[in-house]
């Protein structure tokens, strides 16, 4: 990532922004009723907030998104991150 601003970004967070608009993107296209889209996605952001998850909380997230089905609510998923 060539812009200063993101730059900056990447230096306070420690998280690569090329990541963060690949994770994006994903989301933006992903089909929130598929199941496997949506645990690549949920594993995706653990990975890089650096919040490791078990494998029930992944589950209860996963459901979670899967009842709503239309959308990703983060706040939700930043909730039960903790």
């Amino acid at each position: 990532m060539q812009n200063p601003f993101f730059k900056q970004i990447e230096n306070k967070t420690g998280v690569n922004m090329d990541e963060i608009f690949a994770l994006a993107n994903a989301i933006q296209y992903a089909d929130f009723t598929n199941e496997k889209q949506v645990r690549k996605i949920v594993k995706k952001v653990s990975r890089i907030a650096n919040k490791p998850i078990t494998k029930e909380l992944e589950d209860q997230i996963v459901n979670s998104i899967l009842q709503d089905g239309q959308s990703l609510d983060l706040g939700k998923i930043q909730k039960m991150l903790g």
